[in-house]
C-alpha cells in the first residue's frame, strides 16, 4: 500500500509503498476513503509525543470501509462504512467498564501508538469495541472530521461542558475543535464567544453561529464586558497559556472551563479564582465509540454540519506538506486527504 512515512521527527514525510498491514485478532483493517491533518499529527510529527516509534505513519482521524477481518470479530462484514474514535479502547479495562472508554488505560490510538491513517490501509484493534457504523447519508470526508476534532468538542460542550440553552460559551481558539465547538454551542441554543488571533478564522466562527467575535491579536479579550459579567462556560481549544488563562479569567462566579487543547508542560492555573468563584475546571479527551449515537443523529437531522468545516480535500501526495505547514499559522477549517 502507499504510506505517508517519516523516519525522523521533524523531516518532511513521503509517500512511499510500504507492506499492507494483516487484521489482528479480534481487530480489522479499513481501507481508508478520508482523512484529516490535525495538529494532534503535527505534535507527533515534531515528536512530542513519547508513544511514537521510527519509522512512522500519522493520521488519526479517518473514515472508510472495512476491508479485511480478523479472527473472533462478529457484527462486521468486509464492506462497512465505518469510522473510529481517535482513543481505541480495550474494552477490558475499569475505565472501559464503567463505560469511559476515551480514557482506557491500554487505549491505543492510530497515528501514534501504531501506524495510522496517512496510508490506503489503517489497522483498527477491538473492532466490536471501537467501529462506528456510518449511515449511508454520512460521506467520508465529513466522517473523518467527526474522528478526532467534532466529536471532541461534541463531548467537551455537551457532556463535560453541560452547555444549555441561553448561556454563554467563550471558545479560545477557532482552529478545527474550536469552530466545531462554536457550531455545537450555537445548536445548543448557547450564545458564543469566538475568540482568535485570525479575522479569516472569525469569519467562519460567525457563519456557525458566534453571537460576538473577538480579535485576540487586537486587544485581550474582554469576555465579561461582553456577556454582562462572564461566561458561563468556556472551552480553551487551542492550549496555550494565553488561552487558559483567558479562558478562566472570563468566567462569571461558577463558571466551567473545559480544556481541550494539549498544552506544554509547565503552565499556570489563576488558581485564587478558581477558590474563591468555586469555578470548575475539567479535561475533556475525545469520545467512545459507544456514545456517537447522539451525535450522529444530530448530523443526519442537519442540526450539525461539520462537513462545512471542511476546507480543502487534498491528495495522499499532498499530505506531508500539508504536515508541514502547521509549523506557522494554517488557513481555518479542516483539511482532508482522500488517499
Amino acid at each position: 500500500m502507499r504510506a505517508v512515512v517519516y523516519e525522523t521527527f521533524g523531516t518532511v514525510p513521503e509517500v512511499r509503498e510500504v507492506p499492507d498491514p494483516v487484521a489482528p485478532p479480534g481487530g480489522v483493517v479499513v481501507a481508508v476513503e478520508a482523512t484529516g491533518v490535525c495538529r494532534s499529527d503535527w505534535h507527533g510529527w515534531r515528536g512530542h509525543d513519547p508513544d511514537i516509534r521510527l519509522p512512522h505513519v500519522p493520521g488519526h482521524e479517518f473514515a472508510g470501509v472495512v476491508a479485511a477481518l480478523g479472527a473472533g470479530v462478529t457484527g462486521w462484514v468486509v464492506g462497512d462504512r465505518v469510522t473510529v474514535p481517535f482513543v481505541c479502547a480495550c474494552g477490558t479495562c475499569p475505565a472501559c467498564l464503567a463505560g469511559d472508554h476515551q480514557v482506557c488505560h491500554r487505549q491505543q490510538q492510530p497515528g501514534f501508538t501504531h501506524w495510522g491513517s496517512f496510508a490506503d490501509l489503517v489497522v483498527v484493534h477491538h473492532a466490536e469495541v471501537n467501529l462506528v457504523r456510518l449511515p449511508g447519508t454520512v460521506d467520508f470526508p465529513t466522517a473523518a472530521a467527526l474522528g478526532c476534532r467534532f466529536a471532541t468538542a461534541f463531548r467537551a460542550v455537551v457532556a463535560q461542558g453541560r452547555v444549555r440553552a441561553g448561556e454563554w460559551v467563550a471558545v479560545h481558539g477557532c482552529g478545527g475543535v474550536g469552530l466545531s465547538a462554536v457550531m455545537i454551542a450555537a445548536a445548543a441554543g448557547a450564545r458564543v464567544v469566538a475568540v482568535d488571533v485570525q479575522p479569516r478564522a472569525l469569519a467562519m466562527a460567525a457563519r456557525f453561529g458566534a453571537t460576538v467575535t473577538l480579535d485576540a491579536a487586537a486587544a485581550p479579550p474582554d469576555i465579561p464586558a461582553v456577556t454582562d459579567g462572564g461566561a458561563h462556560l468556556s472551552i480553551d481549544a487551542l492550549g496555550s497559556q494565553a488561552t487558559l488563562t483567558a479562558s478562566v479569567d472570563g468566567l462569571r462566579r461558577r463558571g466551567r472551563h473545559v480544556q481541550v487543547g494539549l498544552l506544554p508542560p509547565h503552565v499556570t492555573v489563576p488558581m485564587g479564582r478558581v477558590v474563591a468563584h468555586e469555578l470548575e475546571i475539567v479535561g475533556s479527551h475525545g469520545m467512545a465509540a459507544h456514545a456517537y449515537g447522539e451525535l450522529m443523529a444530530l448530523v443526519q437531522a442537519g442540526l450539525l454540519r461539520p462537513g462545512d468545516l471542511v476546507a480543502e480535500e487534498l491528495p495522499l501526495t499532498a499530505a506531508p506538506a500539508a504536515l508541514a505547514a502547521m509549523d506557522g499559522p494554517t488557513p481555518p477549517g479542516i483539511r482532508i486527504v482522500t488517499p
